[in-house]
C-alpha cells in the first residue's frame, strides 16, 4: 500500500514538473550560445523554445532575441523590397504618363507605411507568425493591362483587401497550402525559380550590351557563381544578397560603367487627398463604380496567387528549421490578414504597391535559421532610413545590383528548394506536369490544375485520394481552379483567348 502511494506521489510530481517545464517562458528556457557545440545548434534551440503570441504583444528579450544573423535578412529584405517597389511604380508611371519624381515619392511612401505599420508593429510585435507584407512580383507585368482596361490603383487595392480578408477569415488560404503535395509544391518552386533566373540573366545581359560593355555580364556572373558556391559549401547562403550585391556594384564600376546619385533626402506626403487628387499625385481622382468592376478580375487573380506564393515561402522554413520549431512557422491565414490590411491602408493613403508575402526577407531569414520578429524590426528600421535618406535607393535600383540581388536572394533558392522537394518518381511526375501547365499559361493555372489532378489520383500518388475528404479532394481544389480560370480568361491571360469583358 505504501509503495503504491509512493509511486502515485512520484508520478504526480513528475506530471507537475512536466507542466511547469511546458509553462516556462522563452526567457526561462533560453541558454547562452556558449552552452552549445555549434552556432547552428544554438540557433535551432532558439527556434524550438519560442512560442509567439498571435495578435497580442510580443516583446524583444522577453519573447525573442536579436542575433547578428538577423542583419542579413533585414538587409536582403530592404534591398529586395526597394527593387520591387521601384519596378511596380515605374510600370504604373509608364502606364499613366507620370514622371520619375512620382516613382521616387511613391516608393518612399510605400517603404514608410509598410515599415512602420506592417513590419515593425505587426510582424515585430503584434504577430510574429505573420510574415512581412511585401510585394506581389508576378502582378508587375499586368500593370499595363490594368491601366489599359480602365483600372484604378485605389480600386484595385481595395478589392484585393476585400478578397484577401475573405480568404483569410474562411481559413481557405491555409487549406489550399496544405492540399499542395510535395510534387505540386516542388514543381511550382522549380518553375518560379527557373523562370526568374532566366529573366534576371536576360535583363542583366541586355543592360551590359546596351552600354557596349558586354564583358561586365560575364565577369559579374563568374564572380557571384564562385561566391555563391563557396557560401553553399560553408552553409552561409543567407549572406548571398549583401555579398553578391556588393560584387555587382563594385565590378561594373571598376570596368567603367557610369553611376551617379540622384535621389536626395526627403519625406513623402502622407495626405491621401494629395495622392488621389485630379491634378496632384496620381492625377486620377477617386475611383468610381466602373473602376471597381474593371479591376475585379485582376484582384481575384492577385489573391489567387497568394496561396502558391505563401506556400513557397513557408517551405523554406520547413526545410531549414528543426522539426520541433512548429510554433515559429509562418501562419498562412495570419499573413493573408496582414497583407489584406496593409493593402487597404497603403492604397487609401496613396500607395500603388500590390502586396504579398515578403520573399526577399523570408527566404534568407529561413536559410539563416532565424524567426520572423527580430529581423522584421531591423528591416523596418532600415526601410525608414532608406526612405528618408534617399541616396541608397539609387544603388538598390541600379540594374546590376537589382538583377543579382533577385537572382541569388530569391530565384536560385526557389529553384534549389523545389529540387529538394522531389523525393520519388511520383513526385517528379506531378512536378513535371505542374511545370508544363505553368509554362503553357502561368503559375496559378499550373498550381491549381495540378493540385486538382493530384488530389483526385489522376497523377502522383494514387493513395493520396483515399486520405482526403470530398471537400479537400474535389470541392476546394476544383473551386480554386475554376475561380482562377475565370479570372484569367476575363483579363486575357489564357493563350489564344482574348479578354471576356466580364
Amino acid at each position: 500500500m505504501n509503495e503504491s502511494i509512493e509511486i502515485n506521489d512520484f508520478n504526480s510530481r513528475g506530471a507537475c514538473c512536466e507542466q511547469e517545464l511546458a509553462s516556462e517562458s522563452y526567457r526561462d528556457k533560453r541558454r547562452s550560445a556558449q552552452a552549445f557545440p555549434s552556432r547552428a545548434a544554438y540557433l535551432d534551440h532558439e527556434l524550438t523554445i519560442m512560442s509567439p503570441r498571435r495578435w497580442r504583444p510580443n516583446l524583444p528579450f522577453r519573447d525573442y532575441n536579436f542575433e547578428w544573423e538577423d542583419l542579413v535578412p533585414a538587409l536582403s529584405g530592404t534591398i529586395g523590397i526597394t527593387v520591387m517597389f521601384s519596378a511596380v511604380m515605374s510600370a504604373y508611371a509608364k502606364a499613366y504618363g507620370l514622371d520619375h519624381a512620382f516613382v521616387i515619392e511613391n516608393v518612399r511612401l510605400e517603404l514608410l507605411v509598410s515599415a512602420v505599420l506592417f513590419v515593425i508593429f505587426t510582424s515585430g510585435f503584434l504577430n510574429p507568425r505573420a510574415n512581412l507584407a511585401g510585394n506581389h512580383g508576378p502582378m508587375i507585368p499586368l500593370i499595363a493591362m490594368i491601366a489599359a482596361s480602365g483600372g484604378h490603383p485605389l480600386a484595385l487595392g481595395i478589392m484585393i483587401a476585400v478578397f484577401g480578408l475573405a480568404l483569410s477569415i474562411s481559413k481557405c488560404g491555409s487549406r489550399l497550402v496544405n492540399l499542395s503535395s510535395r510534387g505540386v509544391s516542388g514543381g511550382l518552386l522549380i518553375y518560379l525559380g527557373s523562370m526568374g533566373v532566366f529573366s534576371q540573366l536576360a535583363q542583366f545581359k541586355a543592360w551590359s550590351s546596351a552600354l557596349g560593355k558586354g564583358p561586365i555580364f560575364l565577369c559579374v556572373l563568374f564572380s557571384i557563381t564562385l561566391v555563391y558556391a563557396w557560401l553553399a559549401k560553408i552553409n552561409k547562403r543567407w549572406l548571398a544578397i549583401p555579398l553578391c550585391s556588393s560584387i555587382a556594384l563594385a565590378i561594373p564600376l571598376l570596368m567603367g560603367a557610369s553611376f551617379e546619385f540622384q535621389t536626395t533626402p526627403g519625406f513623402p506626403s502622407l495626405n491621401p487627398f494629395y495622392w488621389w487628387g485630379e491634378t496632384t499625385g496620381w492625377k486620377l481622382g477617386l475611383p468610381n463604380l466602373q473602376h471597381f468592376i474593371s479591376v475585379t478580375p485582376f484582384a481575384i487573380l492577385a489573391v489567387a496567387m497568394w496561396s502558391p506564393d505563401f506556400l513557397g515561402h513557408k517551405v523554406f522554413q520547413q526545410l531549414n528549421y528543426p522539426e520541433k520549431a512548429k510554433d515559429v512557422l509562418m501562419d498562412v491565414d495570419d499573413t493573408m490578414t496582414a497583407c489584406s490590411f496593409r493593402q487597404l491602408i497603403a492604397s487609401v493613403i496613396g500607395g500603388g504597391n500590390v502586396t504579398s508575402s515578403w520573399g526577399t526577407y523570408m527566404i534568407p531569414m529561413a536559410i539563416a535559421k532565424r524567426p520572423i520578429p527580430a529581423g522584421a524590426i531591423l528591416t523596418g528600421i532600415f526601410c525608414v532610413l532608406l526612405a528618408v535618406s534617399g541616396y541608397p535607393m539609387d544603388i538598390t535600383v541600379w540594374q546590376p545590383v537589382m538583377c543579382v540581388a533577385l537572382l541569388v536572394g530569391v530565384f536560385m533558392p526557389l529553384l534549389e528548394a523545389g529540387i529538394q522537394m522531389i523525393k520519388t518518381t511520383l513526385d517528379a511526375e506531378t512536378a513535371g506536369i505542374c511545370i508544363l501547365a505553368s509554362y503553357v499559361v502561368n503559375p496559378v493555372f499550373g498550381w491549381s490544375l495540378t493540385m486538382l489532378l493530384d488530389n483526385n489520383g489522376f497523377i502522383g500518388n494514387k493513395e493520396r485520394r483515399e486520405q482526403l475528404s470530398i471537400t479537400d479532394r474535389l470541392l476546394i481544389p476544383g473551386l480554386a481552379f475554376l475561380v482562377s480560370l475565370i479570372a484569367m480568361a476575363s483579363v486575357g491571360m489564357l493563350p489564344g483567348i482574348s479578354g471576356l469583358n466580364i
